[in-house]
């Protein structure tokens, strides 16, 4: 059959299949195995951070600046871990939602396949995140319990777009932070790679993300888009706000509650933010997922 007698959707679903054989190929030819590309039995060296200083919470604070270098390095390294656990959260949601929305369909699909290679990537992901963690010094950090619920309820009611525009915002703020970290010397090595591993293989889900939202919106009515662009956005503030635990600066002796204050009010790690998600938010634009409504959580959390 010719190009010219092809139907529309027929065309849209070539398109799309051409898409996921490419992904595919590219999963096939760089892809790694965190279980032999980390050095995990090199002892953790405490003269390394565990993130890029710039990206910790409290620096450029007036707490920061009192700080010595030992407690800068601590604090990295148990912010790194915190952002690791809440990873590991978010990618079992991920992993659940995309399932769920590839049950029953054609296995011989690409597409179908390409779902099932990103569950095992996230699979991988989330084992190397909780070994890195725990290399940190680290305990278990997990959002607080209202959170976890919620997220319960996002994984099991959130469909099409919905989904995979959250996933979408997810990877893309760890996308810019890990890219900064991976090149960064004072990091440990170890985290470096991680970093590296996490940015390759995460880069081809996002490709996916977007594009599902992008077909998953085509068709969308004005209220469906203004219904899904708030689901969103509420799930984009609790994922953010939940990367750094609160009990991080008392596991790294600190002052807790002054930590959290200078924390909270740190305008140069709020900005940082916002520099980093010019690009996620320029798609969303694109998208029309960016309502007033909408705005109003991005903001909250320093997004935009």
């Amino acid at each position: 059959m010719s190009s010219s007698t092809v139907r529309p959707e027929d065309q849209d679903r070539l398109a799309e299949q051409d898409v996921a054989r490419r992904l595919l190929d590219s999963s096939a030819k760089l892809s790694y195995d965190p279980a032999t590309e980390v050095d995990w039995e090199t002892p953790l060296d405490p003269d390394h951070h565990g993130a890029s200083p710039e990206w910790s919470t409290l620096y450029g604070t007036a707490y920061w600046n009192e700080l010595t270098d030992a407690q800068r390095k601590a604090l990295t390294r148990q912010e790194a871990a915190s952002v690791a656990s809440t990873g590991i959260w978010f990618e079992m949601i991920l992993q659940q939602m995309v399932l769920r929305d590839m049950y029953a369909k054609d296995p011989t699909d690409p597409r179908f396949q390409w779902a099932l290679t990103e569950v095992a990537d996230e699979c991988r992901h989330s084992i190397m995140f909780a070994r890195g963690a725990a290399k940190l010094g680290a305990p278990a950090y997990r959002p607080r319990r209202p959170v976890v619920e919620l997220g319960r309820a996002f994984k099991t009611l959130a469909f099409g777009e919905a989904a995979y525009a959250a996933i979408l915002v997810a990877e893309e703020v760890l996308d810019v932070m890990q890219r900064d970290w991976m090149r960064d010397e004072r990091v440990a090595p170890f985290v470096r790679t991680i970093n590296n591993i996490h940015v390759v293989e995460e880069s081809r889900h996002m490709k996916f993300a977007r594009d599902e939202t992008r077909k998953r919106l085509r068709d969308a009515g004005a209220v469906r888009r203004r219904i899904n662009a708030l689901v969103v956005a509420i799930a984009s503030y609790y994922i953010v706000t939940s990367m750094v635990n609160r009990d991080v600066y008392a596991n790294a002796g600190l002052d807790a509650r002054r930590a959290r204050a200078e924390a909270k009010a740190n305008e140069h790690h709020k900005s940082l933010m916002r520099s980093s998600c010019s690009g996620l938010m320029e798609f969303l634009a694109s998208a029309r997922l960016l309502t007033k409504p909408a705005l109003f959580f991005y903001k909250r959390a320093s997004l935009i």
